[in-house]
């Protein structure tokens, strides 16, 4: 809730108050989500080495918190920067050891509808937090700093409802790790690396949810309604996710990936040919059912191919091949919003999106049931 507050007005705060270009936007947002990859490999593999999880969770969620306040004092786009990596940094600390934990926690005949429910109430807290910033944003006449000191008390209540929070009861006889070399990371098995490649494909047909919000402000979206594109995205996200994983238990989740991809390049030509609310709206909700058919599918297929022990620095790796990509996509996105126009960069987005349809479809579902342990 307190981060999606924060996400849904910041690029407003870079572009209309402190006057950053959509490049600088793009750029800030990618290296902001590649930190948060980069981190969680250290983070999931420490969580792997000392046999536990939970330390490494309240560690991050506590740090975003403790951030927080830098939003509302940030008074340039450098500022708002180092705020964003500080938040995204706690993200990275807790993001694998979180993901492990759900993983070591969840019966595998129903893993999917685990990861799919851990998906959409993390994605409740994204709908809700945009929602009071438009209510917030109207009671202080669009102060947008005034609105930011808000997203400071759940991050600190967030904290609080991790303490109860179990560890899995087997978790001190977990192996240590496996060495972070070339030799060690091949323990991870190909089917995790073949995955793996998959998932920086399908990173890079997504760029920052940021560009949604720009492109609503580009169409005239009045600035008080502007957190409402990450509502519309996160409730279809949020109703979508747990269906999908729990489908993802008795049909093929390759398949389901396929045609989560397939969603996003039709998002994609929505939000291309945006020439009012209708296509804009249509295409943001595409765009969170793409999400809800995706992000927690993804997690479960990790799950599934990864050895038990090394979970979580599978999911380490895993993001940050994803974070890389992302970085890429994002910059790119903006510098063709710059140089060309908004269109170019969806019309970029829906061509990466289709080649990651075809990889999906020929990632093998027995792949899986293999490796599935």
């Amino acid at each position: 809730m307190g981060s999606e507050m924060v996400h849904s007005l910041l690029p407003v705060l870079l572009a209309g108050v402190l006057g950053a270009s959509a490049l600088t936007i793009g750029l800030i947002e990618g290296a902001a989500e590649a930190l948060v990859l980069v981190i969680k490999v250290f983070s999931g593999y420490l969580s792997d080495a000392i046999g536990r999880r939970k330390p490494l969770v309240l560690l991050g969620y506590g740090l975003a918190a403790a951030v927080k306040p830098l939003f509302p004092l940030a008074d340039s786009a450098a500022t708002v920067a180092t705020a964003r990596l500080l938040d995204r940094f706690g993200k990275g600390i807790r993001g694998a050891p979180r993901d492990a934990l759900v993983g070591d926690l969840a019966p595998a005949e129903i893993r999917g509808a685990c990861f799919g429910l851990r998906q959409s109430m993390d994605t409740v807290g994204a709908v809700v937090g945009p929602l009071l910033a438009v209510g917030l944003m109207w009671l202080f006449a669009n102060n947008i700093q005034t609105v930011l000191w808000f997203a400071v008390i759940p991050g600190i209540l967030a904290v609080l409802l991790l303490l109860k929070v179990p560890e899995p009861k087997d978790a001190q006889h977990r192996p240590a790790r496996v060495p972070l070399s070339r030799e060690g990371l091949a323990g991870l098995g190909a089917a995790f690396w073949r995955l793996a490649a998959l998932g920086a494909l399908i990173s890079l047909a997504r760029f920052s949810e940021a560009f949604l919000v720009l492109r609503a402000s580009h169409q005239g979206l009045p600035l008080t309604f502007i957190p409402l594109v990450l509502v519309v995205m996160s409730v279809v996200y949020t109703l979508t996710a747990y269906p999908a994983g729990r489908l993802s238990d008795s049909i093929s989740r390759p398949a389901l990936l396929a045609i989560g991809m397939a969603v996003l390049v039709a998002a994609d030509v929505a939000l291309a040919l945006a020439n009012g609310y209708v296509f804009l709206f249509v295409g943001i909700a595409l765009w969170g059912l793409h999400m809800g058919l995706t992000q927690g599918i993804l997690a479960t297929m990790i799950a599934d191919v990864a050895p038990k022990a090394h979970r979580g620095t599978a999911f380490g790796v895993f993001n940050l091949l994803s974070g890389g990509a992302l970085l890429v996509t994002s910059g790119l996105a903006g510098w063709l919003w710059d140089q060309y126009s908004p269109s170019a960069a969806f019309w970029m987005g829906a061509s990466v999106a289709v080649m990651a349809v075809v990889a999906s479809l020929h990632f093998s579902s027995r792949t899986l049931k293999a490796a599935n342990r």
